[in-house]
């Protein structure tokens, strides 16, 4: 592990990760369109990909996405759902008793739901079609919640699906790759305890501060 955390806090991670994903744009910039989208995983990754769409001047949307877990260890994920129904399961962990199955992906979808509602006003109306989209979140544990983010991104048929993010453990890289068209990681440690270790501030994302961020992108379009 690092002997101080590599980034101060989601913004100073979002202003380096922009300057990467810059950079890799320069190097393979998109083949069929110029158009470009970010979208956040909220609420955490609202502050990383505010940057991001500030530098390269794009609309900033979200994809809601909830993990789906078990009452007893609700830390523990089992698979992952977006508010539009998308659904993906951990092969390992997906409960072996169907009611069970529905009654968790119930309660994930609600909650997804929920949220949706409450960013869907400071959403742009813009289509994905064709474009260059790029999803962004403040890190990746099991990278459920942004596989499933994929899953439900290419059903809109953009014309590539980009991750970026500063952080993923190493052993999730080549799953993460073969998911999307090009992967972003800023740090990729062997030794992997959770997302926060990677920030000297790591405070929970209100509401309200989230949805600040959306609003913001009136600045640079």
């Amino acid at each position: 592990m690092f002997s101080t955390p590599p980034f101060d806090d989601r913004t100073q991670a979002g202003q380096e990760l922009a300057e990467a994903i810059e950079q890799q744009i320069r190097l393979y910039p998109p083949k069929q369109s110029d158009r470009l989208i970010v979208y956040a995983l909220p609420r955490g990754g609202l502050p990383v990909a505010e940057p991001v769409a500030r530098r390269l001047n794009c609309a900033l949307d979200v994809i809601v996405a909830k993990k789906i877990t078990h009452p007893d260890n609700p830390e523990l994920a089992l698979g992952a759902v977006t508010a539009e129904g998308y659904v993906l399961w951990s092969p390992k962990r997906r409960p072996p008793n169907l009611d069970l199955q529905q009654t968790l992906l119930h309660q994930a979808h609600g909650k997804a739901l929920d949220q949706f509602a409450q960013f869907s006003p400071y959403c742009p109306e813009i289509s994905p079609e064709n474009a260059l989209t790029i999803i962004v979140d403040d890190g990746i544990a099991t990278g459920l919640t942004i596989a499933v983010a994929v899953k439900s991104l290419k059903y809109k048929n953009p014309s590539e699906i980009w991750i970026g993010v500063p952080v993923a453990p190493y052993d999730l890289l080549e799953t993460l790759q073969r998911c999307c068209d090009r992967l972003i990681v800023l740090k990729s440690p062997r030794l992997f305890f959770s997302v926060s270790r990677f920030y000297q501030e790591f405070s929970q994302v209100e509401t309200e501060m989230a949805i600040a961020h959306l609003k913001r992108q009136t600045e640079w379009l």
